[in-house]
């Protein structure tokens, strides 16, 4: 009989950069498989959530524009009460609910309150996801920031030098480990595009160019000016909130059409992309020649580049203008050095059930209970993937997490191996994710006070599908 070579991994001590609903999502998956020595969580905020860690101050100015992701980072605000840590402002503002049902949003082995609204609040979400990692927080080093991760080899394996400094006390720690997830997000870095004229404007005027993330509540623009860039799921959401109290009507520029209901419900007036900006007059041109003067607002809603500044050592680069992940197969796993992964890169997902599959897959695979391809498969994969995809190499297709999440339930049964098992959807919450944006639209406009989709009119029928 022919000699066996050693397992494609000897992962041990696994760090995890994060403790938002990704990261969390990571380690439970990483603890249930009992495979590994020691896991490591370091989460920069005082407390759990990422994304859905509210701040009411919001972050400083931004640069104007900002297209790269290695632009300068943002200070972080002094500590709350003078308690805890530096505050690190997310995107979230006062006002804000899901755009995801709770059945869709919740994680698998821990239901959402059933007395929450049905599209729930931020309040609830950061509630929820604090009660999600109870049982993983001794795991947590909170006010740490990773400030460096370096690869180098060891008997032929991958090691990683990972580098944090604590924010109160401002010790340094160095440590090595066999994997990395990197569950950072990508909020951190806003995208405000170039434009004709938008650098000497943003000097003239100082203070009116913003983006989303600085977004906070209505009241600064009552009675001003706005124009808002940008008709997603943010943008209009924001147009909502400030047309009733701006000054009429709000201008809602966008690239391609908005929805007339959306536009309805947002109050504006839709118009083209902005040609140029005008500082002396402070007015912007449209791209169909017409000019708005007197603006006291521009509120860029376009979206976050993808930055990892602690990867700068990493060579050929997993980012070059922000626009994606480069050198990853199935969005997860990099290439090279595939005990590095990065959750939930895919954007216009249902985000908590996708981190969910993706742990349950790098667990198992780290545990040497499921191979992966060759590296040249991974490349072909990926060359495919960006053909395909273009320039929204991350952004999946409608009911895109749909598939994925019953295809890796379905493959991790079929295989046989233990762990966690990760989420599956059955018809219900597929439909439910088919007919989401609609239902939040309806519960927008009946005054956000909806606890169930029958309640707004959507009805499922197991013969019918929906009613």
């Amino acid at each position: 009989m022919g000699s066996q070579g050693p397992p494609p991994f000897d992962v041990r001590d696994i760090a995890v950069i994060g403790a938002g609903p990704c990261g969390l999502a990571a380690a439970k998956f990483l603890v249930a498989q009992g495979a590994f020595r020691k896991i490591d969580i370091f989460e920069r905020q005082s407390e759990v959530g990422g994304v859905w860690n509210y701040s009411p101050e919001p972050p400083g100015a931004p640069h104007v524009p900002q297209v790269r992701p290695d632009c300068p980072p943002e200070r972080p605000l002094p500590p709350r009460d003078g308690a805890g840590g530096p505050v690190f402002p997310s995107p979230m503002y006062e006002v804000l609910h899901t755009n995801i049902p709770r059945a869709l949003m919740r994680y698998s082995d821990l239901p959402i309150r059933e007395d929450s609204l049905v599209f729930p609040s931020r309040e609830h979400i950061q509630e929820y996801v604090v009660e999600y990692a109870r049982d993983i927080r001794h795991l947590i080093r909170f006010s740490t920031q990773v400030e460096d991760v370096r690869l180098r080899q060891v008997d032929g394996r991958d090691r990683w030098d990972v580098d944090t400094v604590c924010l109160r006390t401002g010790a340094t720690l160095s440590a090595t480990y066999d994997a990395v997830v990197v569950a950072s997000g990508h909020y951190n870095v806003a995208y405000i595009p170039e434009s004709k004229g938008i650098r000497e404007f943003h000097e003239a005027n100082p203070g009116v160019i913003s983006h989303s993330k600085q977004y906070r509540r209505p009241d600064p623009f009552a009675g001003k000016k706005v124009v808002i860039v940008g008709n997603a799921a943010s943008g209009v959401d924001i147009a909502a909130q400030i047309s009733p109290v701006c000054k009429k009507p709000l201008l809602l520029s966008a690239r391609s059409p908005t929805l007339q209901a959306r536009l309805e419900f947002a109050g504006a007036e839709e118009v083209p992309p902005i040609e140029e900006f005008l500082a002396e007059e402070r007015a912007v041109r449209f791209q169909d020649g017409r000019v708005e003067d007197g603006i006291d607002a521009v509120i860029f809603a376009t979206g976050y580049l993808f930055a990892f500044p602690f990867l700068r050592s990493l060579k050929p680069p997993v980012v070059t203008d922000g626009r994606r992940v480069h050198g990853l197969y199935k969005h997860l796993f990099h290439i090279d050095h595939p005990t590095l992964v990065f959750s939930l890169l895919p954007i216009k997902v249902v985000p908590f059930p996708v981190a969910e599959s993706q742990a349950a897959v790098f667990a198992r695979t780290w545990a040497n209970l499921l191979p992966l391809p060759s590296v040249e498969e991974m490349r072909r994969w990926e060359q495919a993937e960006a053909e395909r995809r273009g320039e929204k190499f991350h952004v999946w297709p409608e009911g895109g997490d749909a598939e994925y999440i019953n295809a890796v339930h379905e493959w991790l049964r079929r295989s046989g191996t233990p762990g966690k098992e990760p989420p599956h959807w059955g018809p219900e919450l597929v439909w439910q994710r088919q007919n989401y944006i609609q239902a939040k639209l309806k519960f927008e406009l009946d005054g956000r006070r909806a606890k169930t989709l029958e309640e707004l009119g959507f009805v499922y029928r197991a013969d019918r599908g929906q009613d």
